[in-house]
């Protein structure tokens, strides 16, 4: 047995307040497959589709669903089932239920397919109680069966975001194509993985100084005979350097002295 859906009380949104302002470029366009349309519109219903489902980022080839596409092609299935089939793929679950818990999950489907903000916290509890309870399936099969998607979308009509713009307003509200598909939960996780996966990888890597193979090498460390007599030859080779130079400053000095000598000896006969 089902549990079933908590009560909460919507609020004063755009959507639910009937406008009465002159179409013009700035509002949603409407994809709808009710007057028979060319293959070439078909096309573009696809298009929007996936740009309502998956927005910019997620629109990617490996994404496409071909099989659906063909189906909508032929007219086997209505926009609605489209929508369901998106919502249901691999990837669009990899990218957005997997990557999200149940809250967070729920307000963007309301933003995908309702065309909305949830109303608050009770809405967001209540729904995600039905996705806890009949699995994903169940709660996109409720979600596309309120009164509320038939009343505004019905069976043919690509979902989109409801009176963003209005005439009172210099800006619109935010589009739901520039939220995050995650929430902050997700992203701290995110965070803390990456922090976690670089601290031990630093700090286990191995060092020059302490590889086995260079420091155990018997060859290297244990031969003291090549070690002392290099540093004895290099000694020594210092103290007879100092010699050395000692003996020859020592020449150089009696060689000067002898020099005076015979200059001195030489002027003494000459006078």
């Amino acid at each position: 047995m089902s549990l079933p859906l908590l009560d909460y009380s919507p609020i004063s949104q755009n959507q639910r307040v009937n406008g009465f302002e002159v179409p013009s470029d700035e509002q949603p366009r409407i994809f709808t497959t009710e007057n028979l349309p060319s293959p070439n519109e078909i096309t573009a219903i696809i298009d929007a589709s996936y740009l309502q489902i998956y927005h910019e980022q997620q629109m990617l080839a490996a994404n496409r669903q071909a099989t659906l596409e063909s189906q909508l092609k032929a007219r086997q299935i209505t926009v609605k089932d489209f929508i369901r089939g998106l919502i249901l793929s691999d990837s669009f679950r990899r990218l957005n239920y997997d990557a999200n818990n149940n809250y967070r999950f729920v307000e963007l489907c309301f933003q995908r397919v309702l065309g909305r903000q949830v109303y608050n916290e009770r809405e967001t509890l209540a729904w995600s109680i039905v996705l806890a309870t009949k699995g994903l399936q169940g709660f996109i099969d409720e979600l596309l069966n309120t009164d509320e998607y038939l009343e505004n979308f019905g069976e043919d009509t690509v979902p989109y975001q409801r009176r963003r713009i209005l005439p009172q307003q210099e800006i619109g509200e935010l589009t739901f194509a520039h939220v995050t598909r995650y929430g902050e939960e997700f992203r701290d996780s995110i965070s803390r993985t990456s922090r976690s996966s670089s601290v031990p990888r630093r700090s286990s890597a191995p060092t020059r100084s302490s590889a086995p193979s260079r420091s155990s090498a018997p060859s290297r460390s244990s031969t003291p005979s090549r070690s002392t007599s290099s540093a004895s030859s290099i000694s020594s080779g210092s103290s007879e350097g100092s010699e050395s130079y000692t003996g020859l400053i020592a020449a150089i000095i009696i060689g000067l002295g002898a020099l005076s000598g015979v200059i001195i000896a030489s002027f003494v006969v000459g006078s």
